[in-house]
Order: structure tokens, then sequence, then C-alpha cells
């Protein structure tokens, strides 16, 4: 297995990467859940955070 690679049963686990800019961080997403929504390269999207029980939703913006 080449290095950085998971188990296929282990690919809903995602490490949080520090973007290069220091003030911002990135989450990456399997490709098969951003082609199962129809999601595109630099498509707004919109994330909706439920502090109390630590969640993060995301949905496409749709010009909201």
């Amino acid at each position: 297995m080449a290095a950085g690679r998971r188990k296929r049963e282990d690919e809903s686990v995602r490490s949080l990467i520090r973007m290069s800019n220091g003030k911002s961080y990135a989450l990456t997403l399997p490709i098969d859940v951003v082609r199962e929504f129809g999601w595109e390269k630099r498509q707004k999207l919109e994330l909706s955070i439920d502090s109390k029980k630590k969640r993060i939703t995301i949905s496409d913006w749709e010009g909201k």
C-alpha cells in the first residue's frame, strides 16, 4: 500500500490540514462523494455549524 493511503473501510477518516496562509484549515472529501453530489471545482458550499453537538453539515449554496 502506498504511503498516505488508507484501507477502503477507513475512507471516512480524514485529517484536518492547515493551509499555507496559516489562517485556514481544509478537509479533503472522497472523490466518490463529490461525484455523487455533483459538486464541481470552486463550487460554493454552505456550512451549517452545530457547536453544541460539534457537527458541521455541508450543502450546496444554491445562490441563497
